[in-house]
């Protein structure tokens, strides 16, 4: 049988980035080159009702070990990385028995690992640290959620006296990019709740998320030689640039803020004097703050379309996910198991809210409360990413609880 880091590395070394820039779903064809190496893997390991879909997304039923009618529960992982960094050719490093220093990337040594600045890696002294060679994302976020659904599975299938009830895998694509159950079908997924496998560290339980829109700011100009451009050229550049310097940076910048605070963050920006255009982030945990945020972008615009009235300037804004808080009470069983298996695997819980989303934020939103748990990532969509085998193990141990603790219910029919 495979070990937890054996897979992982397999997983990681697959460069499956999104492209939210694409039309087509998966947005990128390499998702599924992961995609159908989980669906073999599934069908090897005697999985039941393992089916891939033309999207890329698989689904597989590990079977009831017990004679009673018990709620089917799911466990979700996303095979695609962020395209905020490179996935192309991961190297990872396996640092077994870490000291406990910094971590020198040696793919790019101006990249390190400081434990001054990662309090947590010092806590790892003496396990098994994983880390990118620091040109690349490692893939952590999701392939460590992967690798952990994975290996839990492949226990309950080789130790039939574990007492448990249905679960099904879902592995999604698209989820670095907001789309990642826009081709699930719920139905065919068929379970009570789910859990993503999304949330760094371990023992973590994330039970609310950002609710998040996206912002396109387009600017059109007019160009024309800069010989003769007085009175005439309208540099979209500069109006877009003039436009983005206006916004808040001591407040509503992700530089800035914590805890609970939203923002508003520009995080792709491309043009020429003839047509500029901004992608922005608008967060933020109380839905109805998004409208300001919006607001906010729209008068800063208007301020310039009265200074520019030769340019035109649009805002597009498009609805992300929905903090996944509320529709949780739906099924509050799901909260309720995840903390006592959490416990059960010898974790002290962690309740948590994340800044940022997940597909359970999308699949609460539709109906199927879903929370998320620790997978053992750390520093996602950056070079400097890092994970450790006992936190992942932690979490397959955590999934196991689960699977017992969710085999002892009844179906309400019941």
């Amino acid at each position: 049988m495979d070990s937890l880091l054996d897979r992982f590395l397999r997983y990681v070394r697959i460069d499956t980035q999104s492209d939210e820039t694409s039309p087509t779903f998966p947005s990128t064809k390499k998702q599924l080159v992961l995609s159908r190496m989980l669906f073999e893997e599934c069908e090897q390991m005697g999985l039941e009702y393992v089916t891939i879909s033309e999207y890329g997304i698989v689904m597989a039923t590990i079977p009831s070990t017990i004679q009673a009618d018990v709620p089917a529960i799911g466990w979700v992982a996303h095979v695609d990385t962020s395209p905020e960094f490179s996935g192309t050719d991961v190297k990872p490093i396996v640092h077994e028995n870490y000291n406990g220093e910094d971590l020198v990337l040696p793919g790019d040594r101006s990249r390190v690992l400081r434990v001054s600045e990662e309090p947590r890696l010092k806590e790892m002294q003496g396990k098994t640290v994983i880390t990118t060679d620091g040109t690349t994302l490692l893939g952590a976020d999701d392939k460590s959620g992967v690798a952990v659904m994975m290996a839990a599975a492949a226990r309950l299938m080789g130790d039939p006296s574990i007492a448990h009830g249905p679960i099904r895998l879902c592995f999604t694509c698209d989820e670095e990019i907001g789309r990642g159950i826009e081709k699930l079908d719920l139905d065919l997924f068929g379970v009570c709740c789910a859990y993503t496998l999304d949330s760094d560290g371990s023992g973590r339980i994330d039970s609310e998320t950002f609710s998040a829109d996206q912002a396109v700011i387009v600017v059109k100009g007019i160009n024309t030689h800069p010989s003769v451009g007085k009175g005439v050229m309208v540099n979209a550049n500069r109006i877009l640039c003039e436009l983005i310097a206006q916004l808040p940076t001591e407040t509503l910048s992700p530089e800035t803020t914590e805890g609970r605070e939203g923002f508003i963050h520009p995080y792709h920006i491309e043009g020429s004097v003839s047509e500029a255009s901004a992608r922005l982030i608008l967060r933020d945990f109380e839905t109805e703050k998004l409208a300001e945020y919006a607001k906010l972008l729209e008068s800063l615009a208007e301020l310039l379309r009265q200074k520019y009235p030769k340019a035109e300037i649009t805002i597009n804004i498009h609805k992300q996910y929905r903090n996944m808080r509320d529709g949780l009470s739906k099924e509050p069983r799901a909260l309720e198991k995840a903390i006592e298996a959490t416990r059960a695997a010898g974790l002290e819980p962690n309740l948590n809210v994340i800044r940022g989303g997940t597909d359970g934020s999308l699949l609460t939103e539709k109906g199927l409360p879903t929370p998320n748990l620790s997978s053992g990532q750390h520093n996602p969509h950056s070079p400097l990413e890092w994970t450790t085998v006992e936190e992942m193990q932690q979490a397959v141990d955590v999934l196991l609880q689960l699977a017992i603790l969710w085999g002892e219910e009844r179906c309400a029919s019941n």
